[in-house]
């Protein structure tokens, strides 16, 4: 047997533990958090960035029209559960990805080449690829729960939403500079390589294992296996409370600058909450997930920033209306909002277990149901400060993190999750 060869074999599970870092440094994690780029400039820069809403207004539409296109055009960060399990089929995973981010690219091309992208064409072009870039985001989950170690996962999920945070910025802060000093056609060039071209990076991708199967009926006992190892188990039914919970869902994210003025902040400062600063504090916050000794497990110390992201915006709530305190609070709450999310993603890893034939597919049902308290938290945020003003957006998210995130900290001190575990026959490379 050659040497190629010998590196194409699957290394059995104890493997990883023995060659320590020469595994670790296989697996790449941080080749995700540019992975995820083409996601992230779609769905976190031009959909739900501001930058199409800043070009829709800029060409005439009203803005309760734009609100509204807007609000379609972001169903497939929520729905792409129904088609993401394509990519666990037919081709391989950074294949897919590839093509997703290469289509999507061509696609907001193509919308931006229009006469008005405000005109219902262009914005149908731009839901398709939003569409498509949700195949990169499903790809990369199945990926990730390929990489052989805790460790490289969490730093894997540290990038990951990093990356994301990052790119979605850039995209935004590009995007809208540019748009007043080039014609349209010229944004769409850029819009399209800031999607496509990160996608080229899938080549250096870890190797992803196969799983070979003789026939559809195989293929169906497969995925029907590990799907009842993930979801119809004892053991999953703390991972899904612990998902569900209404804590270190970041959802006053979006809502902070709607209460800005009763702490005396200008226009100005918002942006540059919401804006550069903002990305980077969360961005920093999604690394602190890869410093976290793996001994640690990540369910508790995801706990114990939840609670601290619950304390800072307490600090808000019943703290002094000054701008700095505004300022101070925000920068905290968004850098742990960053390691809530990357935190949240290791915990969706370990839910998942190997990605076997299947991971794509549950990784973004993991994710479906991780984004209902983040939905819900947002509504009571809202109805929050509509009836106890300023101090009741803050004060409602505390509590709903404190009162179920300190028993679930009890509950997982005193019994551990236990990670789903993945028996897949006939995995190949």
């Amino acid at each position: 047997m050659n040497a190629a060869n010998q590196q194409d074999l699957l290394l059995p599970d104890a493997l990883p533990s023995v060659l320590g870092d020469a595994t670790v440094s296989g697996d790449r994690p941080w080749i995700f958090g540019l992975l995820v780029a083409p996601s992230a400039v779609v769905a976190n820069g031009i959909i739900q960035g501001g930058v199409l809403g800043y070009l829709l207004t800029q060409q005439g539409m009203k803005i309760d029209v734009a609100s509204h296109w807007l609000s379609i055009l972001a169903l497939p960060t929520t729905l792409y559960f129904l088609y993401s399990p394509l990519t666990d089929f037919l081709l391989k995973r950074r294949t897919w990805l590839m093509l997703g981010s290469l289509c999507a690219a061509v696609l907001m091309l193509l919308a931006f080449r229009q006469q008005s992208i405000a005109a219902p064409t262009p914005l149908r072009l731009i839901l398709l690829s939003g569409c498509l870039t949700q195949l990169v985001f499903a790809s990369c989950g199945g990926m990730m729960g390929t990489l052989h170690s805790d460790k490289s996962r969490h730093t894997a999920c540290g990038f990951f939403q990093a990356g994301s945070m990052a790119f979605g910025a850039l995209a935004t802060w590009a995007l809208i500079r540019e748009s007043s000093r080039v014609p349209a056609a010229s944004l769409g060039w850029m819009a399209a390589a800031m999607i496509g071209l990160p996608s080229i990076f899938a080549l250096l991708a870890p190797h992803q294992p196969v799983v070979r199967s003789s026939g559809l009926l195989q293929t169906l006992r497969i995925l029907g296996s590990e799907c009842k190892a993930t979801f119809l188990r004892r053991d999953s039914i703390p991972y899904l409370v612990y998902v569900l919970l209404p804590a270190g869902t970041g959802a006053a994210i979006g809502l902070l600058p709607s209460i800005a003025q009763s702490y005396s902040i200008n226009s100005d400062q918002i942006a540059w909450m919401n804006g550069l600063i903002g990305a980077l504090a969360i961005a920093a916050g999604s690394m602190v997930t890869a410093l976290f000794p793996t001994r640690w497990g990540i369910a508790r110390p995801a706990l114990v920033v939840y609670i601290l992201n619950a304390l800072v915006l307490g600090a808000m709530a019943f703290g002094p209306m000054r701008p700095w305190s505004y300022l101070c609070a925000t920068v905290l709450y968004l850098f742990t909002s960053g390691c809530c999310y990357s935190t949240s993603t290791a915990i969706t890893l370990e839910f998942l277990g190997e990605s076997g034939k299947s991971g794509s597919g549950r990784f973004s049902v993991i994710n479906g149901i991780i984004n209902i308290p983040v939905l819900l938290m947002i509504s009571i945020d809202g109805w929050a400060a509509a009836r106890w003003g300023a101090r009741g957006l803050p004060a409602i998210e505390c509590v709903a993190a404190l009162v179920t995130s300190i028993p679930m900290l009890i509950f997982v001190c005193l019994r551990p999750l236990r990670p789903t575990v993945i028996k897949t026959a006939q995995l190949e490379l």
